[in-house]
Formats: C-alpha cells, sequence, structure tokens
C-alpha cells in the first residue's frame, strides 16, 4: 500500500503517476497533508508528526506500507525520521519542471517522473 500524505490527491495525478504507484505499492490511501502554521514552534509541529506516525503505524501493522510524503519541510523530516527508525519506507515524487510564457504569464507544468526513496 502507498499511503500519498501530500497536498496534492492521488485522484489528481496523472495516469503515470497513479500507474507507477499501483504497480510499484498496490493500493494507494491518500492522508490529507495537515496545515502547519509558519508560526508553530517547533514543540508544536513535532507533536502533529507523532500524531500522524501513529496514525501510519497502526495502517501499516495491518500491511506492508510506503508513504509519499510530500510538504512542509520541518514537518516532512521529523515525521521521515520517526518513519525509518520504525522500518516504514518513504518516497518522494519527482517531477520534471516545464515553464511557458504566454502573454506575460507563466504556465509551469510539472511531469512525474519516478519515486525516489528517501534514505
Amino acid at each position: 500500500m502507498l499511503i500519498n500524505l501530500s497536498n496534492h490527491p492521488s485522484e489528481k495525478w496523472v495516469s503515470e503517476q497513479r500507474g507507477t504507484a499501483i504497480e510499484q505499492y498496490g493500493k494507494i490511501i491518500d492522508m490529507p497533508f495537515p496545515r502547519i502554521p509558519p508560526e508553530a514552534s517547533y514543540d508544536e509541529v513535532w507533536k502533529i508528526a507523532d500524531d500522524y506516525f501513529e496514525q501510519i503505524k497502526t495502517r501499516a501493522k495491518q500491511e506492508k506500507t510506503t508513504v509519499h510524503l510530500m510538504g512542509e519541510m520541518t514537518f516532512t523530516y521529523m515525521l521521515i525520521d520517526r518513519l525509518k527508525d520504525a522500518n516504514i519506507p518513504c518516497v518522494a515524487s519527482t517531477t520534471e519542471r516545464t515553464v511557458e510564457e504566454r502573454d506575460g504569464k507563466k504556465i509551469v507544468q510539472f511531469n512525474f517522473i519516478q519515486f525516489r526513496a528517501y534514505f
């Protein structure tokens, strides 16, 4: 199973990303990324990361689990650190960014390339 913990629900992923995820990890479960206030203290972010860790750990007991984790960096680091210690693998999605300028506006498109493990 792949837990998608990001601001991008898997139903909105391009077919290549969904297909790759299913092929490599099995079913996809979306877990909404928490709102991390910019004024939050270290301890507040740690508490949120700990809550998410407990939720993921419970799910991971039931079946082999990998976590796709993309978002606010301090939360992401704290959670990856905990998950790695619990032997729950984490991956990031990599994309190719293309920028086109039309009528003075930038149009940015991201093309999925692969999932890359956090080590």
